[in-house]
């Protein structure tokens, strides 16, 4: 072995010491999860339970920071732009997907810039209508919509947002034309929804209860595969005539690229014993979520699947934003 060999040999052996050290001492000081919405949301909900436990069990503070903007572009971008360290991740949700073919440069990407650590929850919306629509099923609401184009709204929490995709999606997958109406936040769209001023909305089924309880809305269908135990009489959207419609809201842990894999398997291993927490089920429960914690790996390819799903539909809408 001649001295430069022997020189990259010493270097190789003291980067991957280096790396194991590193490893083996974090988290040496505070961790910050990212949340690209703003206090007192559902994804910022998530967060601070899982922060809250995540902590004790690294035993190092879980600091939440909610970083709005763009989408959730703002806050993706900041945490794959920042050290690869362990000590910056993102509590990502659908939009991380949906942004990809949503915007046309958006600054950073979804499958490249991010180590995926776990999926944490995922869960279904539902299909609300104001109780003057003259429709008490899906199959009603199709045939009425079809029989006076774009005379139905549907409210959501913004263009280009998951609760505005679904009803996109609903559009491919039945032909019936509804007219959107974006509004800052899926709380304005629920308090228009309840007075009237528009017909519809796919909502988070956590926020709808309330109304669904007091029939001051209908709930018609929820969006995932099977049905929800929060809303067990309310069959899926596939179930009411509408086969092949299945989309969910979910949130996940991402970490910059390149964060040594040791790391990643420790917040994998510590937040997949968080998730076991009885009273952890129990709270993402009340938000209609099921619980998940999988594998990197697995986190990895359903994250691909989402970008290919989303685009899908935002492709076949027309949504894609400069």
């Amino acid at each position: 072995m001649n001295k430069l060999t022997r020189r990259a040999a010493l270097a190789v052996c003291t980067l991957l010491a280096t790396g194991g050290a590193m490893a083996q001492a974090w988290p040496s000081k505070p961790v910050k999860l990212v949340v690209p919405f703003a206090a007192g949301g559902a994804p910022d909900v998530v967060a601070r339970n899982i922060a809250i436990r995540l902590g004790e069990r690294l035993g190092q503070p879980v600091v939440v920071e909610n970083k709005l903007g763009a989408g959730g572009n703002i806050a993706y971008e900041s945490v794959s732009t920042s050290p690869a360290d362990g000590y910056t991740l993102v509590l990502a949700t659908t939009g991380v997907a949906t942004n990809m073919s949503l915007y046309k440069n958006p600054r950073y990407d979804a499958l490249k810039d991010f180590a995926p650590v776990t999926l944490v929850s995922t869960g279904p919306h539902v299909l609300v209508a104001n109780p003057n629509v003259a429709a008490k099923n899906v199959r009603e609401l199709i045939a009425l919509g079809k029989s006076k184009p774009k005379s139905l709204s549907y409210g959501s929490s913004g263009s280009g947002t998951i609760l505005h995709l679904a009803g996109e999606l609903f559009t491919l997958k039945t032909g019936v034309q509804l007219q959107h109406v974006p509004y800052r936040g899926a709380a304005l769209a629920q308090n228009d929804l309840v007075g009237g001023t528009i017909n519809l909305m796919f909502s988070d089924i956590a926020s709808a209860l309330q109304h669904i309880n007091a029939n001051n809305v209908r709930a018609l269908a929820v969006t995932g595969a099977q049905r929800t135990p929060s809303l067990p009489d309310v069959p899926t959207l596939a179930e009411s005539g509408v086969p092949g419609y299945e989309i969910e809201a979910w949130f996940g842990i991402l970490a910059p690229a390149g964060t040594p894999a040791a790391v990643v398997e420790r917040l994998n291993r510590e937040l997949r014993t968080v998730f076991a927490l009885p009273e952890m089920k129990q709270r993402m429960a009340g938000l209609a979520q099921n619980m998940v914690g999988n594998s990197p790996a697995e986190f990895s390819a359903f994250l691909k699947s989402e970008v290919v799903k989303m685009g899908e539909i935002v492709k076949a809408s027309g949504l894609a934003q400069e």
